[in-house]
């Protein structure tokens, strides 16, 4: 006899993908986790996490809890909690964030500035 475990999903799961090759212009809203993959543009709110996967473009201004970025990111961000700059990630635009952790081989060209969590 098989035993079935209801999995119960968590608030990182992710929620909505864009996947590579794949391009969206337009306004996203999210709440929890996204991924962009492919090509963004437009505009990028809500609450969450929101994930810029490696080769990606997003032309985008951002008001988010969270970002990683491992691809490109241009346009002017608002980030409640944290930005993550991977080493392969590249950040051009003007950022208010709480936390702002750049790898080495990571490229942030804008204005910062530091805000306390939630303040923003």
């Amino acid at each position: 006899m098989i035993s079935r475990k209801t999995k119960t999903k968590k608030d990182d799961d992710i929620k909505a993908f864009l996947g590579k090759g794949a391009e969206f212009e337009g306004k996203l809203v999210l709440t929890g986790t996204v991924r962009i993959e492919g090509n963004f543009k437009g505009e990028v709110l809500g609450n969450g996490t929101l994930i810029i996967g490696d080769g990606s473009l997003v032309e985008a201004n951002i008001d988010v809890d969270n970002i990683l970025i491992f691809g490109e990111v241009k346009g002017s961000l608002t980030i409640k909690e944290k930005t993550e700059i991977t080493s392969q990630g590249r950040l051009m635009g003007p950022l208010i964030t709480a936390t702002l952790i750049i790898h080495e081989g990571g490229i942030f060209d804008g204005d910062c500035q530091m805000t306390k969590t939630g303040d923003s």
